[in-house]
């Protein structure tokens, strides 16, 4: 596991609190949450719950990300934009392809696989432990702005200016040798 922190070199931001009946923070995830491509994995977007975002929040967006993953870039597993400044948590299975759980005005950008929706862990076999930073990102827009098909990267370039709160829970996964 790399000492890569995703946050280190954006604005600071205000905390806020997000939970999950799916993982806790520091866990590893169920295997619901890993890749259909892993034994018992099922691509399973994981339920989530936030609350004490910082005044003014308008909408969020959510991403999870694994900053460990082996190409000098991380992987991300899952971004969403323009969720409503009212809604403060999204169900388990609401990153399925027709995002059935999402709140109307909300999107699934293309994740690293190029898919509109939640792709689970998969580290390689043998690679060591893998973080994956599940945030909700408080931002002062109703509307990010960027087009459906942006990748999670333009997303989060789009939003650093506009970031009031980040709410972190990092799961985890491994796959032996």
């Amino acid at each position: 596991m790399s000492a890569n922190n995703p946050f280190a070199r954006l604005p600071e931001a205000a905390s806020f609190t997000v939970t999950s009946t799916t993982v806790a923070d520091g866990a590893a995830w169920p295997s619901a949450q890993r890749s259909a491509g892993v034994p018992g994995g099922k691509d399973v977007s994981p339920q989530l719950s936030w609350s004490g975002a910082p005044e003014g929040t308008r909408s969020y967006a959510v991403t999870v990300y694994d900053p460990d993953a082996p190409t000098g870039s991380g992987f991300w597993h899952w971004a969403v934009a323009d969720i409503p400044a009212a809604v403060t948590g999204l169900p388990e299975g609401a990153g399925d392809d027709t995002g059935p759980g999402l709140p109307e005005g909300a999107f699934q950008l293309p994740n690293d696989a190029r898919a509109a929706r939640y792709i689970g862990a998969a580290p390689p076999a043998g690679h060591g432990p893998h973080r994956y930073f599940v945030v909700v990102h408080a931002l002062d827009v109703e509307s990010i702005g960027v087009p459906a098909d942006a990748t999670p990267a333009v997303l989060g370039f789009t939003m650093a200016g506009h970031i009031l709160g980040r709410a972190v829970l990092t799961a985890t996964a491994e796959t032996p040798a």
